[in-house]
């Protein structure tokens, strides 16, 4: 006998999926976004790309540079804390840090943000943080996407991730071969644990959940410093012949990117005091010094090598814009791109 009992039709939002709630997110995010325009920026968001004319800018021989980034596991702990206002301002960080340390002015940014359902609060706090570290950087929010992805995210998790695009004269490119013996090695303060080693941090943590004296998530979750702006008017003004951001990897991985062959970055771990967040990890893990360098910023969020007779004004440039300024070490001839002296955690 034939079955003549309807069946009920299903919709995208039946499968976890509104597209109404994601229209109204683009909405309401436009706002922020149109904070953050700068010359060359066209229109809004919402578009299937966002325009920018790179012929509104004063450069002659124009090269662009691009970078993408994520911020790890650091969304655990902002998730375990509810804090999802600054997690953007990180995602910023890390992709426009990687711009200026080649000397390029960031021009704009695009943003992925994947849920498993669109939490409309959480994705506008995330978004506000993400525009607020483009006014930072001086870079357009371009554009962006939020993907639903109902059953690959358990409930109420997200990922980031960050796309920044930036142009540098082609004379004025900062590739670290002018590198030389006797240049000075500056450092610029962190303003903590940046968005790198959460995975250790976190396990270190897991470790002493008893300990009575430990950071608390909000010193973890300090936003990456954005030191676009201040270096961009330093390399205006003194010569600069490497900048290495110190993310994953830390100093031992990072300084040796921008070494010419033969030369080799002697630094002093005696000419910054540590932030005690990174020494409590020492001694909490225990964490040896060696594993802290090459996993940690320490301390130091980007390092500046310049040459000796630039060393002082360049130095007194970067305060004034704001950064506290070691110098660090120094360029000496040796095989291997990185060596240390003194102690950073005794």
């Amino acid at each position: 006998m034939k079955d003549n009992k309807k069946k009920s039709t299903l919709s995208y939002e039946d499968s976890g999926v509104s597209i109404s709630k994601g229209d109204a997110f683009v909405e309401t995010i436009k706002p922020f976004a149109s904070k953050t325009t700068r010359p060359g920026h066209i229109g809004g968001i919402g578009g299937f790309g966002g325009l920018f004319d790179i012929s509104a800018l004063d450069y002659r021989e124009p090269i662009i540079v691009a970078t993408t980034d994520g911020v790890g596991t650091k969304l655990l702990l902002a998730l375990e804390e509810a804090k999802h206002d600054e997690i953007g301002i990180d995602l910023v960080a890390m992709c426009v840090n990687d711009l200026v340390v080649q000397g390029a002015e960031p021009l704009f940014f695009l943003d992925y943000l994947s849920v498993g359902a669109l939490q409309p609060e959480v994705a506008t706090s995330i978004l506000k943080g993400i525009a607020n570290g483009c006014h930072i950087a001086g870079a357009t929010l371009l554009g962006g996407e939020t993907a639903e992805m109902p059953g690959l995210y358990t409930k109420g998790h997200y990922d980031l991730a960050g796309f920044a695009v930036g142009v540098v004269e082609k004379r004025k490119i900062i590739d670290g071969k002018d590198i030389t013996k006797g240049d000075v090695v500056l450092g610029l303060a962190s303003s903590g644990i940046h968005s790198n080693g959460f995975s250790l941090f976190r396990k270190v943590r897991e470790l002493n959940l008893d300990a009575k004296s430990k950071p608390s998530n909000e010193e973890a979750l300090r936003p990456t410093k954005i030191y676009v702006k201040s270096i961009l008017a330093a390399i205006k003004e003194y010569q600069v012949n490497g900048i290495s951001h110190i993310t994953g990897g830390g100093l031992t991985n990072n300084i040796p990117r921008i070494m010419p062959k033969g030369l080799c970055a002697k630094i002093n771990l005696d000419s910054w005091l540590v932030p005690e967040i990174f020494t409590w990890l020492a001694e909490a893990g225990p964490i040896k010094e060696a594993e802290m360098l090459r996993t940690f910023n320490c301390g130091i969020g980007m390092v500046l090598i310049v040459p000796p007779d630039e060393a002082q004004g360049i130095s007194k440039k970067l305060t004034y814009e704001g950064e506290k300024v070691f110098q660090i070490g120094e360029i000496i001839s040796e095989s291997k791109a990185i060596v240390y002296s003194g102690r950073a955690f005794s």
